[in-house]
């Protein structure tokens, strides 16, 4: 096997990389790399008097004429024709099956890896396409990006999970051993659940290692299962043994422990916003209001902030939206302007979701496009303001949606955006929903 491969090296070094046919009287440029005589002679004539001359393939400049005959490696390529290969088949898996050419570029809309002359084709003619090099940079970065979300919900699930199992430990007495045989069977589930993810987790590493042309021959399908991880809900553990709290390993049931009863504050609502008597429903007008302009109104966009203030600890809050069409949710600084234009960036104090023209982004700098399979009526927000994050679920399917990573300071506050109303197709408010204390009441904080 290892002979093969050696084989397959010799032979690919032994191929112009001008016109990717074996080198004909092969010279050599000051870079080091080989070409043909003739295919060096027309690039440099075709370059013209006055522009600089650099290798085809590394871009290193070279003079006019600046080359040397390599003896030695027309020999080997003699040897190699004699043998009756044809360029390329030492390398089977670089090449396209159906023009037995080199595979250099990446069609992005089919997810293949494709030749220069399948790019010409009528397949392929209209389609985005990027050098393979280039690509695999591209996915990398993605697949990169995916084990840091499934590790960080991974790790934040553990975290609860523990301090769950924490106060029913500490609860439980002598007689009441037996409901540690439930628990010890929700952990074997987690634990699987663990090895399911840390084998995804594991797969996603080995891909980055791979050569470029297999990191990009599954990419697609690898990423697809990391954007449908979910964690299962296992069951429930009931008792009836006094001062033990019923537990659930869910996400959500974990989440309602630092449930918190978010109202809105009308002193900071735009005079385009109409709200509820109870201070939980929050629409767009049709009008201006005239209401007096108080330092903590925001003037020029609808904006409104909910009446709680936090300075630290967890926090979380769900708020219903239904079949809107556009809002904007999230946490904002106490001291963000309100007055003239404000940009929602974590830099100007605001970390927030939003959806808008059938798209979900977060608003990172430069924004970051959100994939959701299910569209979510129910949005759930945890601010962990010692851990420096804001995290966004989708109620609906249970899923995360992303999670702002920063350093917190000062005072935060729960921030509401209904959107404009688009001729009656997204007049209906947000509406901040209760969010009912875990079962065994409420453990936050």
């Amino acid at each position: 096997m290892a002979a093969a491969a050696t084989a397959g090296e010799i032979q690919d070094e032994a191929i112009c990389s001008v016109c990717l046919g074996y080198l004909t009287e092969p010279v050599t440029i000051a870079c080091g790399h080989n070409f043909c005589r003739a295919c060096v002679t027309r690039y440099s004539e075709e370059k013209g008097t006055g522009t600089p001359l650099t290798c085809p393939q590394c871009r290193a400049r070279f003079q006019k004429g600046e080359f040397k005959p390599n003896t030695q490696l027309n020999n080997i390529i003699q040897r190699i024709k004699q043998l009756g290969l044809k360029p390329g088949k030492g390398q089977k898996e670089d090449l396209c099956e159906r023009h037995e050419e080199r595979l250099k570029l990446f069609c992005a809309e089919d997810g293949e890896t494709i030749c220069l002359v399948c790019e010409k084709s009528r397949d392929h003619k209209s389609h985005t396409v990027v050098p393979i090099e280039e690509a695999a940079q591209e996915y990398k970065g993605k697949v990169k990006n995916k084990r840091e979300m499934i590790s960080g919900e991974f790790n934040k699930l553990h975290t609860l999970l523990r301090e769950e199992e924490q106060l029913l430990l500490q609860s439980l007495e002598e007689k009441e051993r037996e409901t540690l045989q439930r628990l010890q069977e929700n952990v074997t589930k987690l634990s699987r659940q663990s090895s399911s993810l840390q084998q995804l987790i594991t797969e996603i590493e080995e891909k980055c290692q791979q050569p470029v042309a297999e990191l990009l021959k599954d990419v697609t399908s690898t990423l697809s299962r990391s954007e449908n991880v979910k964690l299962q809900e296992p069951e429930a553990v009931s008792t009836d043994l006094k001062n033990v709290y019923k537990i659930s390993l869910d996400m959500r049931e974990a989440l309602k422990r630092f449930g918190v009863d978010v109202t809105l504050d009308p002193d900071t609502a735009s005079a385009w916003l109409v709200l509820s008597e109870d201070q939980k429903h929050v629409r767009r007008g049709d009008t201006r209001q005239d209401l007096p302009d108080k330092p903590e109104r925001f003037d020029n966009y609808a904006f409104v902030l909910g009446a709680e203030r936090f300075a630290g600890g967890r926090r979380y809050w769900e708020v219903g939206v239904g079949d809107k069409t556009k809002w904007t949710l999230g946490v904002c600084r106490e001291s963000v302007s309100r007055k003239g234009k404000v940009t929602l960036t974590p830099g100007n104090g605001f970390w927030v979701v939003r959806l808008e023209d059938g798209g979900y982004k977060a608003f990172t700098s430069p924004s970051t496009p959100l994939p959701v399979s299910v569209r979510p009526r129910q949005v759930g927000i945890f601010l962990d303001y010692e851990a420096g994050e804001v995290s966004f679920y989708n109620v609906t399917d249970g899923s995360h949606l992303f999670t702002f990573t920063d350093t917190f300071s000062g005072t935060l506050r729960p921030y509401f955006n209904p959107g404009l109303n688009a001729g009656g197709t997204n007049a209906a408010p947000l509406i901040i929903c209760p969010v009912p204390a875990p079962a065994g009441g409420n453990l936050g904080p």
